[in-house]
């Protein structure tokens, strides 16, 4: 199982396109311009043969097998979990727990944590969140009776932190909160966020499936008790994604799962449970997608990180220019320091249109409410068009993705 090892010593986009098959595929008739890495991000060559490699070659199940490839897939399996420890700036591998996505991973604690709570207990959450980090909440205010209280988010797309401050009880045991919105592109604080929980006595869990994309992450230094990101959005498999638990939080919780591999025992009378993490780990894993998490992870690790979210950042700026100066556009996202993510609408357009429309000419976008109908309802809009931008994307192509727009309002207005 190779892993890719290249450094980018300058950004070089037209290099880095070449590692991505799929960019180089027309859609329509037209060369492929994708949009849509908020949703999910398109995979390089060195993860797809990481997957493909472990079908030929290395398959068996992790962890109990005695024999040469069940240990090679152990091998490869446990060093992702290094790898993402690292990646995070995590204390050490055992503070990580592989689930099938950050939904998951927001259900395991969610779930575990919430036997805890009793009625009338608090959770904060803001009105930028994901479905994903409301939905296992709500479950928790339907079946015990927990009160959720929402963070307000001001006109440009940042949380009011005066409010924020605010909302704290001596009932508030918990926050969960989006690290960098998926519709706005805000990088919320997140060192001040946790600092305030703290003081509270409330614990504190970050979706981090955009931030991990678009900016570096050191959980050391955010303090946080939880973290989670997903792997496809991270030019990695779907089916793999990551909980970070701080501490001792993973001895303390109760499992979420019960099954084979997370026990130490079972008898007729009673059960063991495995060491962390293996006892939120069971049944068998996506064992080769988070073998292919690991090399999507090396792949990022050998890019400049910096000059590639300086890249970014350029088509974004470009973006943004470019649809300032469209009669009747209406952005969303205004903050500084903003994640590559332009959402929008024109007046006299409905967005699936303009999607629709635009993919005519080769363009992906998401047009909807971005699995985030809180943010929708206060912006008091049915939905956005958004466009997300990655390290392989050009400035061409945002000429291209602005050039079909205009097209698209055409023939709307």
């Amino acid at each position: 199982m190779t892993a890719h090892t290249k450094t980018v010593a300058a950004f070089d986009v037209d290099a880095l396109r070449a590692e991505f098959p799929i960019l180089s595929r027309q859609v329509n008739g037209k060369p492929l311009v994708y949009f849509d890495n908020a949703a999910s991000a398109q995979k390089p060559e060195a993860v797809i043969e990481a997957v493909a490699n472990v079908w030929r070659t290395s398959y068996a199940n992790v962890h109990r097998g005695l024999h040469t490839m069940a240990n090679e897939a152990t091998e490869a399996f446990e060093a992702t979990r290094t790898k993402t420890a690292a990646f995070l700036g995590a204390e050490a591998a055992s503070n990580i727990v592989f689930a099938k996505g950050a939904t998951d991973a927001i259900n395991l604690v969610a779930s575990s944590f919430g036997q805890s709570l009793k009625e009338g207990d608090e959770v904060i959450l803001s009105q930028m969140e994901h479905h994903s980090n409301i939905v296992p909440w709500h479950f928790l205010r339907e079946q015990k009776g927990v009160v959720i209280k929402w963070i307000p988010v001001d006109e440009n797309g940042a949380l009011d932190m005066e409010a924020y401050r605010g909302l704290f009880t001596e009932r508030t045991k918990f926050v969960s909160i989006v690290h960098m919105s998926n519709v706005l592109g805000t990088a919320n604080p997140a060192e001040e966020l946790t600092r305030v929980a703290h003081q509270h006595g409330a614990a504190i869990l970050f979706d981090g499936t955009q931030a991990a994309v678009h900016m570096p992450v050191d959980v050391s230094e955010i303090g946080c008790d939880f973290y989670v990101f997903t792997g496809h959005k991270l030019y990695g498999p779907n089916g793999a994604g990551v909980l970070y638990a701080a501490g001792d939080w993973l001895d303390r919780l109760p499992p979420y799962q019960g099954g084979g591999e997370m026990i130490a025992e079972v008898s007729e009378d009673g059960v063991v449970y495995a060491d962390v993490p293996h006892k939120f780990e069971a049944g068998t894993p996506a064992i080769a997608d988070v073998i292919g998490l690991g090399a999507a992870i090396d792949w990022v690790n050998a890019l400049d990180r910096t000059a590639a979210l300086e890249h970014e950042r350029s088509l974004l700026d470009r973006a943004e220019a470019g649809l300032s100066e469209i009669e009747g556009i209406r952005l969303f996202g205004r903050t500084q320091n903003k994640g590559a993510i332009a959402s929008f609408l024109i007046d006299g357009a409905h967005p699936h249109d303009l999607a629709q429309l635009m993919d005519k000419y080769g363009v992906a976008v998401r047009a909807g409410h971005h699995c985030a109908h809180p943010l929708m309802k206060r912006y008091g809009v049915p939905g956005t068009v958004r466009a997300s931008f990655a390290p392989y994307n050009t400035a061409d192509e945002v000429d291209a993705f602005l050039e079909a727009l205009h097209k698209a309002k055409s023939f709307l207005i």
